[in-house]
């Protein structure tokens, strides 16, 4: 694929597999309710895995330093823990947590990249534009080699599909739902 299509379907507007960077402005749904989307477990919980994957448990402590927890679920019902911590938090712009340290700025162990992913960094910001809301997910690695990996377990088809139900899931907020 190259920058700047769609991947199947997916909702991202602009998508570089190289930089793992998605870019939409979904006009609909103000940035208060994508921030949301991503700082309440109650509702990272219901659109963060691509369907028929769940999210099992989450733990949020926004704060520099703090964790970022999700347990992931497959449909068979393993599951595959994911730990970060946050680095940069501006309320209702910017989100930013990495995979390499955890909670407390402590240096993460070596994981097992088959089942938590490759070590990467996350950089979520949010912008008003209009009525809704410009959007940029950045995800960075270290290599290519793992930038490769996370692509081979389906990293970018997954956060299209799960942008997808973020989407869906801010307008039912939106309609008080």
């Amino acid at each position: 694929m190259a920058a700047g299509e769609r991947r199947g379907g997916g909702a991202f507007s602009t998508c570089d597999p190289i930089r793992g960077t998605f870019a939409d402005d979904p006009d609909d749904v103000p940035p208060q309710l994508v921030w949301a989307a991503w700082t309440k477990p109650e509702h990272l919980q219901v659109w963060y895995t691509p369907r028929p994957w769940t999210v099992a448990r989450c733990e949020l402590d926004l704060r520099p330093g703090g964790r970022f927890l999700t347990v992931m679920c497959s449909p068979e019902g393993k599951e595959f823990p994911n730990e970060g911590c946050y680095l940069e938090i501006v309320p209702n712009r910017r989100l930013v947590w990495t995979t390499v340290l955890q909670a407390g700025y402590r240096p993460a162990p070596a994981g097992d990249s088959e089942t938590c992913g490759p070590a990467c960094t996350a950089i979520i910001s949010i912008e008003p534009h209009g009525t809704g809301t410009r959007y940029l997910a950045t995800v960075l690695h270290g290599d290519e080699e793992n930038r490769a990996k996370h692509e081979a377990m389906g990293f970018y088809d997954g956060w299209g599909a799960a942008f997808e139900q973020l989407l869906a899931h801010a307008k039912t907020m939106l309609e008080g739902g």
